[in-house]
């Protein structure tokens, strides 16, 4: 079995594969091949037009993966933020019904009617954005920011920032308060790497949780 994941940049790619590699490894083993890919090959092309890429081609290409491989699993994991690119949304149930029905769309263009090919395409979303995860590995964020603790101003939990002050945000200031520059490409995988992907998972139930449970349970 092969699952396809689709995320926003290079930097989720690195970040999420360092985070999740005994999950990786434990798939592989059982002969299941967890691959993430960028739909932008830098960071320096991300942002709104990195998601709403992600969100309006994605589930076109899923469409024709899922319709010649059928043993591949396709998975599309967008940021929330920022809202309303591609089509409009604020929520994650906007979110995920706006990509489903681009899928179904590209389904009717192929005259495909096939509920084991639609059971295959899967979308969740990280909530609001990667650095979610960063704020919930605060231990390793401090010791990469080489401070003792953290004076916790954002919201715990750290699913619940918002729009308006998104995940990235705080952890650019947490960054600048420290004398330092986040480094999205270099710093979300350094502090990632040191955490155990169960304890992000704990932290992150909104979000992160269903998307690391679907992986688990194939």
């Amino acid at each position: 079995m092969r699952v396809i994941i689709y995320v926003e940049g290079a930097s989720d790619k690195a970040a999420l594969e360092v985070l999740l590699t005994p999950l990786i490894a434990a798939k592989s083993q059982q002969g299941i091949g967890i691959e993430f890919f960028p739909v932008k090959g830098s960071d320096n092309a991300r942002g709104g037009d990195a998601k709403k890429d992600l969100l309006t081609k994605v589930p076109i290409k899923a469409v024709n993966i899922l319709k010649n491989d059928p043993s591949a699993i396709v998975i599309a994991l967008p940021d929330l933020y920022p809202k309303n690119k591609g089509f409009p949304h604020e929520t994650v149930p906007e979110l995920e019904r706006g990509i489903m029905n681009q899928f179904a769309q590209g389904l009717r263009n192929k005259g495909i009617d096939d509920e084991r090919i639609k059971e295959r395409f899967r979308v969740f979303c990280l909530k609001y954005e990667l650095e979610a995860l960063i704020l919930a590995a605060e231990s390793e964020l401090a010791n990469r920011l080489e401070v003792d603790t953290l004076e916790v101003t954002w919201k715990i939990p750290v699913e619940d920032q918002n729009h308006d002050l998104p995940p990235s945000r705080v952890v650019e200031q947490l960054f600048r308060d420290n004398g330092k520059i986040y480094k999205k490409t270099v710093d979300a995988p350094l502090i990632l790497e040191n955490i155990d992907y169960q304890t992000i998972v704990e932290r992150c139930p909104q979000c992160f949780q269903p998307f690391v449970k679907f992986i688990e349970q194939l």
